[in-house]
């Protein structure tokens, strides 16, 4: 017999000993009409050398059991080898097998999916090397695939594709319902729901219910207060990774989405969506209860907690509650004064970034909201909005006293001084007022 090689027991044809040749070993000697168990074939289909090796060494002990007799030693080992004896039993499914081995890897296939390939720097383990090897770039930061546009580098192939769709526009994936297109398949799957109403992600601790797991995993830090991401420029920590990154373009300034209407650039992706409605007039969001419709998911959201009462965020200092995440921050800046928006031309820092924004526009003249009706140009929406009412006659804001109504909120708060006695203006000149 050559050394390396198995030969079948029962013709002159012969394998070699190695591991691609196992399951062609195996189907061979079948061929022949002997029943030999698959024990085997369980070890070889883990895919593993322990399991192919198996399989390898299983089949040579039968061969060299066909060709001469067992001793009194080796007979229990040779039983076992020919399937005689199977002491080793499944837990599952009661099966048996001659070996600890062949157990093992029977438990891998059938009940459970193998993952022999581990991380050696945290405790995930993958079925196949090549999913280690993308897992490994995150431990690394390896990125080896480039946009050819822009130069951001990524570190799976998939990545990059969805990126580049980008810069060229393409949304291929389309709502067979509405018609809306989308650059990713998933981003149609989350879609959907809306349309079917579905949430399949609930909440193991209060229940609410998601139509997308990261939106859950998302809500999930809400209870457990886990803040995974942290900036290497100023050490805050965010929740959700998308947060870190529109918070990293603070420090670079970076706003890599332009409007290809008015040529303004953003940050974040969704504020350039949200921009281009203003030129569309698109209000994808109506309100059931009233009718009334919204450009801004979260406004439509924050809007509906009006008819519900909801406020589901909570001040962990004083305890107060709020209907938007949004608000929270906002309000807990107030705590701890933070004050993370800065101008670039004067230095004033603000809490909240639309106060930056809005206070730019003084530095810059810049009045994008302008009146359809007369053409009149305000530098904030509010001031828009407020200035409307003089068109429409429309006074939502009414005294709850003498039910006078004014379109204005702050010409309420004078008016109600007339019923409250109020005199907040008074000056003092020597002791005295005027």
């Amino acid at each position: 017999m050559r050394r390396g090689s198995v030969a079948c027991p029962f013709c002159p044809r012969r394998f070699c000993r190695t591991r691609p040749a196992a399951a062609q070993y195996l189907r061979h000697v079948r061929s022949h009409g002997i029943g030999y168990d698959s024990e085997p074939e369980e070890a070889a289909a883990t895919n593993s050398e322990a399991g192919r090796a198996a399989a390898v060494e299983q089949v040579a002990s039968r061969n060299e059991s066909a060709m001469k007799p067992c001793t009194d030693g080796s007979r229990a080992v040779t039983n076992r080898a020919q399937g005689l004896q199977k002491p080793f039993q499944c837990d599952t499914c009661q099966k048996k097998f001659s070996r600890r081995s062949y157990l093992n890897a029977h438990i891998s296939v059938v009940h459970r999916k193998a993952t022999p390939h581990k991380c050696k720097r945290c405790e995930k383990s993958f079925s196949a090397k090549r999913d280690l090897h993308v897992h490994s770039r995150s431990h690394t930061g390896e990125r080896p695939f480039e946009c050819k546009v822009c130069g951001k580098r990524f570190s799976v192939s998939s990545s990059l594709t969805t990126h580049s769709r980008l810069h060229t526009g393409e949304k291929p994936f389309e709502s067979k319902v509405c018609g809306k297109r989308f650059s990713v398949s998933s981003h149609l799957t989350t879609h959907s729901r809306l349309h079917t109403g579905e949430k399949p992600f609930g909440c193991k601790v209060c229940g609410k219910r998601f139509s997308d797991s990261s939106s859950l995993t998302t809500h999930s830090r809400l209870h457990t207060g886990e803040k995974p991401f942290g900036c290497k420029v100023c050490g805050k920590r965010f929740s959700v990774s998308s947060s870190l990154t529109t918070h990293s373009r603070l420090h670079t300034g970076e706003k890599p989405f332009e409007c290809k209407v008015c040529g303004k650039r953003f940050s974040v992706s969704s504020h350039l969506t949200r921009h281009s409605r203003l030129h569309t007039g698109e209000k994808p969001f109506e309100c059931k209860v009233r009718g009334k419709r919204f450009s801004v998911s979260s406004h439509f959201t924050r809007h509906l907690r009006l008819h519900t009462g909801e406020k589901p965020f909570e001040c962990k200092v004083c305890s107060k509650r709020f209907s938007d995440s949004s608000s929270l921050t906002t309000h807990s800046r107030q705590h701890t004064g933070e004050k993370p928006f800065e101008c670039k031309v004067c230095g004033k820092r603000f809490s909240v970034s639309s106060h930056l924004t809005r206070h730019s526009r003084l530095h810059t003249g810049e009045k994008p909201f302008e009146c359809k009706v007369c053409g009149k140009r305000f530098s904030v929406s509010s001031h828009l909005t407020r200035h409307l009412m003089l068109h429409t006659g429309e006074k939502p804001f009414e005294c709850k006293v003498c039910s006078k109504r004014f379109s204005d909120s702050s010409n309420l708060a004078t008016h109600s001084m007339l019923h409250t006695g109020e005199k907040p203006f008074l000056l003092d000149f020597a002791g005295k007022t005027a």
